[in-house]
């Protein structure tokens, strides 16, 4: 049988990092425990070669950022990343949403739970935003943060002694943990592959998304994809998160904009159902495109016509 060498990609800067401790918010962390392939393996896989040095450094970085663009994903399933997190349970709610990766979690069954919880700044309480049912805007006056965290600190302190008082007494862990909060903190194993990962951060590190989880994937994004793969990482920047998604009707309308014909614009609009005609107040998808063209330094039609 003949005996073929196979070399295995590495990526020191990568290797630099396996087993180091990120911390995130106040006692989360992220390490990075394997990977497997690089930006070469994604051109590799799309060329379908074995051969190594055919194409210049510029072409392999010229095909991947086409790769992304086009939305051509097979190739960056071939790369894969395995994370150890420490992250509280309301944000890992969030997180094992995305069901395309292989998840061990910690279990309080076996163990018991973990002591750290997540806590909460004075300066750091959220508004509940009008415009979102999910989202915030904004933050309580610091007096009241005050109050909120000396409750929310008595609160943990409660909780945690009456687990611990269960667990002393002999009752089982599987129903000792049930009144924990969801600011206690788990840990996984969490391994995913490329394309996955790319679309969890997309996801993830918007604007939109929450605050503690937005944390986890930017760290992520910059501290361990910007080193494992970088051209991957660059053209991802370019194409997905920092680029702008447009419909058909946003499109049509944004013609309109262009053209500077506002009275058709707002005639669409009220066609379109974006501007409600009893009250004049926009649609979601009306403030969403409104935040688009503003970022354009295109000008909306006024709502009065």
């Amino acid at each position: 049988m003949k005996n073929t060498q196979i070399n295995r990609a590495t990526v020191p800067a990568l290797d630099n990092i396996l087993g180091q401790t990120f911390p995130v918010l106040d006692h989360g962390h992220i390490r990075v425990i394997d990977y497997m392939g690089d930006d070469a393996a994604i051109v590799q896989a799309a060329r379908v070669s074995y051969g190594a040095g055919t194409k210049q450094v510029h072409e392999d970085r010229g095909l991947i950022r086409y790769l992304l663009r086009n939305a051509h994903t097979t190739p960056f399933e071939m790369c894969k990343l395995k994370l150890h997190l420490r992250v509280p349970m309301d944000c890992w709610r969030q997180w094992i949403r995305h069901r395309t990766a292989s998840v061990n979690e910690y279990s309080t069954r076996y163990s018991e739970a973990i002591a750290d919880q997540q806590g909460t700044l004075p300066g750091e309480w959220r508004l509940q935003t009008a415009l979102n049912k999910q989202g915030s805007e904004g933050f309580l006056d610091i007096e009241q943060g005050e109050q909120l965290t000396a409750e929310e600190e008595s609160f943990h302190r409660s909780a945690r002694d009456l687990y611990q008082t269960r667990i002393e007494r002999g009752v089982a862990r599987e129903q000792a943990r049930k009144d924990l909060p969801l600011s206690t903190y788990t840990e996984a194993y969490w391994s995913i592959d490329l394309h996955n990962l790319l679309h969890f951060l997309a996801l993830r590190m918007d604007e939109h998304a929450q605050y503690e989880i937005r944390q986890y994937a930017t760290l992520i994004g910059e501290e361990i994809v910007a080193r494992w793969v970088p051209f991957t990482w660059e053209a991802f920047q370019d194409y997905r998160l920092n680029a702008m998604r447009m419909s058909g009707l946003e499109v049509e309308l944004i013609r309109l904009l262009i053209a500077g014909d506002h009275v058709a614009a707002q005639a669409w609009l009220t066609e379109k159902n974006w501007i409600d005609p009893n009250n004049g107040k926009p649609s979601r998808e009306a403030r969403e495109f409104a935040a688009k063209a503003e970022s354009l330094g295109i000008k909306m039609p006024d709502s009065k016509g």
